[in-house]
């Protein structure tokens, strides 16, 4: 019965649906797409724009109609338009005045949306959860949070085999959540032991054995059964706020961490707290305050940051975080599948530690694995073995990106922050195609049909493709 039920899910996705963020599997690919355009502008090759409130949530395509979040005052929107023409079906608002902690490059509309091909799942962290048929009918909201996250929980939610998963990472209290995604009950709810962290989950599907959720978390990769959640293995040596999201291609896992302090040559070998609480604690009520720390021990950024739980002082659990932090490497992975535990030392199969991305994810195409750094530098690795490629600037586009990188056609797709589209050649020596100006900031990554690139930028959502 139930392989039955999950066949008929299946069937409701058809070969152009792009599901969830970056697509089927999480890969950013569209193996059966045409050639897409080069060349293109607000003006150039533009099929339709339909205007859009604000919002950096992706878009996703299910069944001929297309999904993405928007914010509008105390309203968490979920809009869908018509694929063919851009028209708006329908918009579902809710009203939340609350307003969670956030980075200024975050949004109340971040996250992106989910299908299973019959309903959209949505999440706001102002608010949870909520479910929708592909008509815009109501069918469950599950209210979540308060977060503690230092800037903001937008992990997107994920669906597999009708359960929706949820990674709510935050300072204190983080967790993994899975739902029923026909009712929005609660299925499973398993602790985390992490902080910040702001990485979407990736689902995979083994020979033999439980279908696992993958979830970056600081210091720690880890796999959980998707059937009760229960921890499978886990592989560490990330750093503490990973933002990217992981990629399998074949029988390996391939994931970038970046945090900003962790950098080879920039790490701090600090006390443990019994030394420092010995050495530092002037008046022996257990805790440090930040005057109390001698000067090498302090932190580089903010206060906030390692005090967790925001009452002004640091606790056993917090310096051990920020021990860790400070002597934590950024690195790009490549994990080999289908162990069990403590993975770390048999399954990692190289570790890339220069020049890598802070927010967009590796795109992993034909053997070649893509890293798009801000500032505009382009790095390719060879994914057997972590050699490099060729490292180059995207010469035109040299700022920042977040959006993650695309490809379909022997072509890689790249949006910058400032809303450069830089178009690759999808090969390992790399070259610039075009770099296309779209004058509007673009956080979301793009999604990719037969023949179509759909980019959201600040305002708008655009449909590329050649006119027939």
């Amino acid at each position: 019965m139930r392989t039955a039920l999950l066949y008929a899910i299946t069937l409701t996705l058809t070969a152009a649906d792009w599901p969830q963020l970056r697509g089927p599997g999480g890969a950013g690919l569209c193996p059966g797409c045409p050639a897409l355009p080069t060349h293109f502008s607000p003006t150039q090759n533009v099929l339709w724009k339909t205007a859009l409130p604000p919002g950096k949530s992706s878009p996703i395509i299910v069944s001929g109609r297309i999904l993405l979040t928007a914010a509008q005052g105390d309203d968490l929107l979920t809009i869908c338009l018509e694929q063919s023409s851009g028209r708006e079906l329908w918009r579902r608002a809710l009203r939340s005045p609350k307003r969670e902690a956030q980075h200024s490059l975050n949004h109340r509309a971040t996250p992106t949306p989910s299908s299973d091909g019959k309903n959209v799942y949505v999440f706001f962290a102002d608010f949870g959860l909520l479910a929708y048929t592909l008509d815009g009918q109501p069918l469950w909201q599950l209210p979540l949070g308060p977060f503690n996250s230092q800037h903001g929980i937008v992990a997107s939610p994920l669906y597999a085999d009708g359960k929706l998963i949820l990674v709510a990472d935050q300072d204190t209290d983080a967790y993994i959540l899975a739902v029923h995604a026909h009712s929005g009950k609660t299925a499973w709810k398993v602790p985390r032991d992490v902080i910040n962290g702001y990485a979407t989950p990736l689902l995979y599907r083994p020979a033999r054995g439980p279908v696992q959720v993958i979830a970056p978390g600081s210091y720690q990769l880890t796999a959980y059964s998707l059937d009760n959640g229960e921890t499978l293995w886990f592989a560490r040596g990330l750093t503490c706020q990973p933002k990217s999201a992981p990629v399998i291609a074949g029988d390996t896992l391939y994931f970038n961490g970046w945090t900003v302090g962790n950098d080879p040559g920039q790490q701090v070998d600090l006390p443990p707290f019994s030394t420092v609480i010995a050495t530092a604690d002037a008046n022996k009520d257990g805790k440090l305050a930040q005057p109390e720390l001698p000067a090498p021990w302090q932190p580089t950024g903010s206060w906030r940051a390692i005090d967790l739980d925001r009452d002004g002082f640091l606790n056993e659990r917090e310096w051990t975080f920020f021990r860790t932090r400070r002597a934590a490497r950024n690195g790009a992975l490549a994990i080999r599948l289908g162990g069990s535990g403590d993975v770390t030392s048999t399954h990692l199969r190289w570790r890339y530690e220069k020049s890598l991305p802070d927010v967009p994810a590796p795109l992993v195409l034909n053997d070649v694995v893509f890293l798009i750094r801000s500032g505009g530098i382009a790095t390719t690795l060879d994914a057997p073995s972590g050699r490099v490629l060729k490292q180059g600037r995207l010469t035109g586009a040299l700022e920042d990106y977040y959006s993650s990188p695309v490809a379909a056609a022997g072509k890689v797709y790249i949006a910058s922050e400032h809303g450069k589209v830089v178009v690759l050649s999808a090969a390992g020596d790399w070259e610039i195609l075009a770099v296309n100006d779209f004058d509007s900031p673009i956080y979301a990554t793009p999604a990719l049909d037969e023949g179509r690139l759909y980019l959201r930028t600040e305002n708008a959502l655009y449909a590329i493709g050649s006119p027939r």
